[in-house]
């Protein structure tokens, strides 16, 4: 494929960390290799696989010259949020090109149509105040695609693009559970936008938490939640919520555990009492029916 990203103008970079996925990597990068607009650089973190990931990422980046390989130790063990940050900026920080306009953190285990970066950079440029964007994540449940609900406001974690502007006025990510979540509440009390369009779809091959499993992802998404300040009124009403949602009853109560935990453990929460307060707020004024990012 010829290079199109200086016949669009558009400089962009994408930073992977990857832990054993063989069963999908392959479908990421072919779906990267025929982007309409390619990639600057692609880093794909092999964050201590035990299978062929390393191998076949390397492969690809034998044909491309613009994908590179780096390898991590293996650590014995995932480590929700922390790990993936720390294999993140292992990445960020090796990147040859410095004059990019956009950022991206992939997963290794998504599908992208051949337009999807294109897409967003449309929407990035129609809107000078979007500083995050990505599409919904689809995962395939007998043969029906089927989309994972979350707030427009939120662009998950496995497919998300940051304007660089965006990206220098939020101080980079947190290296802890919730990182997904403190950069967007960060981007938007900083006056910045942040958004899943919904016609834009990805497909997400392993479903969300199905590494860690139904009840260790709850519990890491209390974590992360605590982490990130949230209100104990608010994480009582979406406890409640997900009592009717499945996995029914296990992850509300996961999820619980997670966050009471955080407390009676003292684990240190962000250290930026302003955002906490900005988004305490903003999940108030959720409960009672007002205007917040949520909208």
């Amino acid at each position: 494929m010829a290079d199109t990203s200086e016949k669009y103008g558009i400089k962009y970079v994408i930073v992977s960390p990857v832990r054993d996925e063989e069963q999908y990597i392959q479908e990421t990068i072919r779906s990267i290799t025929h982007q309409t607009i390619r990639p600057v650089e692609w880093i794909i973190v092999n964050d201590g696989s035990s299978d062929n990931t390393g191998q076949i990422a390397e492969t690809f980046a034998q044909q491309y010259p613009w994908i590179r390989v780096l390898n991590r130790p293996d650590r014995g063990r995932r480590v929700p949020g922390t790990g993936v940050m720390e294999a993140f900026y292992h990445g960020y920080e090796s990147l040859h090109s410095q004059d990019w306009e956009y950022l991206v953190k992939l997963d290794g285990d998504v599908g992208l149509e051949p337009d999807y970066f294109e897409q967003c950079f449309q929407r990035f440029n129609e809107q000078p105040d979007l500083g995050m964007c990505g599409g919904m994540l689809y995962r395939i449940r007998d043969g029906v695609l089927e989309r994972e609900e979350h707030p427009i406001f939120h662009v998950r974690g496995p497919i998300k693009l940051y304007r660089r502007a965006c990206w220098e006025a939020i101080g980079g990510l947190i290296k802890a559970p919730g990182w997904d979540t403190v950069d967007e509440v960060k981007a938007n009390m900083c006056g910045w936008r942040t958004r899943s369009f919904l016609d834009l779809k990805a497909i997400h091959y392993r479903p969300t938490g199905a590494a860690e499993g139904t009840w260790r992802d709850g519990v890491k998404n209390g974590r992360a939640d605590y982490i990130s300040g949230y209100h104990p009124l608010f994480m009582l009403a979406k406890c409640a919520k997900r009592l009717f949602q499945a996995p029914y009853v296990i992850g509300a109560v996961s999820h619980a555990y997670g966050f009471v935990t955080g407390y009676l453990k003292r684990i240190p929460q962000i250290e930026d009492p302003a955002l906490i307060c900005y988004i305490r707020n903003q999940q108030l004024r959720r409960l009672f029916f007002r205007e917040s990012i949520w909208r």
